[in-house]
């Protein structure tokens, strides 16, 4: 699945499914295929994701082990993966327009 989430106040943002049902756990949802994040729910929801990229980048910050980085390189998974912040980065910047303009946050409608 793919979601598209819209909002009169920005372009839209699109998610692999395993990313946008991840997102919307963060935001204490249920994956669905239709949802909304009216604007009174707008502040909670960014701090939400906020705070799970602040989480993410504590733990990318501790001491890695070794082994497990060179297991990754001996599987050919030499590139990190996208970060917590790059990947939900566009979701904050829709809330944020949204809430500033009043208006909601949908998808799969």
């Amino acid at each position: 699945m793919i979601y598209k989430f819209k909002s009169a106040a920005s372009g839209d943002v699109i998610m692999l499914g395993p990313h946008g049902d991840a997102m919307l756990r963060l935001l204490g949802r249920t994956p669905a295929a239709k949802g909304i994040v009216e604007p009174r729910d707008m502040p909670s929801a960014i701090a939400a994701l906020r705070a799970a990229i602040e989480e993410a980048e504590r733990r990318a910050a501790a001491p890695a082990d070794g082994q497990a980085d060179a297991q990754a390189d001996a599987r050919g998974e030499a590139e990190p993966p996208v970060s917590l912040r790059r990947r939900l980065w566009p979701m904050i910047d829709m809330l944020e327009r949204a809430a500033k303009a009043d208006v909601p946050v949908v998808w799969g409608v």
